[in-house]
């Protein structure tokens, strides 16, 4: 069983304030100060510290955190198990919105067709899916966004061409493009947080660039409307390869400095035990 003085501790880490933490968890603020240093002297090392009046994590800190976060969900997986009175297999998947929405339903298919596995799934953008791991709300996650290597493991599922895409007849259809050509068109883009759009924002940076320098910019959260909009000549936009090959009434085009590959990772929180599940749901 997780000591509750860890649990108070992961809740200090995520919302940084000890008033926060004691109202959440139904405590004084002194309860939660004396917890915090308990495991001070169990650790010999100090947890927090004030920073210009804020309350900051130390080294040590995050690394406890690190190790108390798979700590828990191993234990709700254990919990899960022994409750069980017969053989299931149960996941919590999250990805990110191409990958949900385009790669992964074979998967889902072949995972769903045992009628004992049951799933939930959630297509959401790449820093919320990291919440949801840090929170054990879900086992792991499929993105392609960038992630903190210190507190995520990963395992490579795919590398895809991330690719410029324009209606039929559009002048980039099947070029190489400038950039400065490039910021005379209206981009068309995810909304902040998600992958797609901090993997063009990084592209556009190498340039010493940004999303202010297009002619005009439309940020849409949905790829069905991304597609739609671009098929009808409202703008070009930035894609996987995966998604631009769905719709035949669109034409793809790159960059001049070479085509950019992506990785799809398999992501989930570090030093937990996910190998057996990860398995279940991309078994051939």
């Amino acid at each position: 069983m997780l000591d509750y003085r860890i649990e108070t501790f992961l809740v200090l880490c995520d919302c940084g304030s000890y008033r926060e933490t004691a109202q959440r968890l139904h405590l004084s603020q002194p309860a939660v100060t004396q917890q915090i240093h308990h495991l001070e002297e169990v650790y010999q090392c100090k947890l927090f510290h004030y920073a210009n009046r804020r309350l900051e994590k130390t080294p040590a800190a995050e690394t406890l955190e690190i190790y108390a976060r798979a700590a828990r969900h191993q234990e709700q997986a254990l919990r899960e198990k022994l409750r069980e009175e017969k053989p299931t297999r149960s996941l919590r998947v999250g990805a990110t919105k191409t990958i949900g929405d385009y790669f992964l339903t074979d998967y889902i298919h072949r995972f769903l067709q045992e009628e004992e596995n049951t799933l939930e799934f959630l297509v959401d953008s790449t820093q919320r899916l990291l919440h949801e791991l840090e929170q054990n709300r879900l086992d792991f996650a499929v993105i392609e966004g960038f992630f903190d290597k210190e507190r995520f493991d990963s395992i490579l599922l795919r590398r895809e061409p991330f690719v410029g895409i324009c209606r039929k007849g559009h002048p980039f259809a099947g070029r190489t493009v400038p950039m400065e050509e490039l910021l005379s068109e209206t981009i068309i883009h995810r909304e902040a947080g998600s992958g797609t759009r901090a993997i063009l924002e990084q592209k556009l940076a190498s340039y010493n660039e940004s999303l202010d320098r297009f002619r005009h910019c439309i940020c849409i959260s949905s790829f069905k409307i991304i597609l739609d909009l671009v098929r009808e000549g409202y703008g070009v936009s930035f894609v996987y390869n995966i998604l631009a090959e769905s719709d035949p009434n669109l034409e793809k085009f790159w960059l001049e400095d070479g085509l950019m590959i992506r990785e799809f990772n398999i992501v989930y929180l570090k030093h937990a035990d996910l190998e057996e599940k990860i398995g279940w749901f991309f078994q051939e």
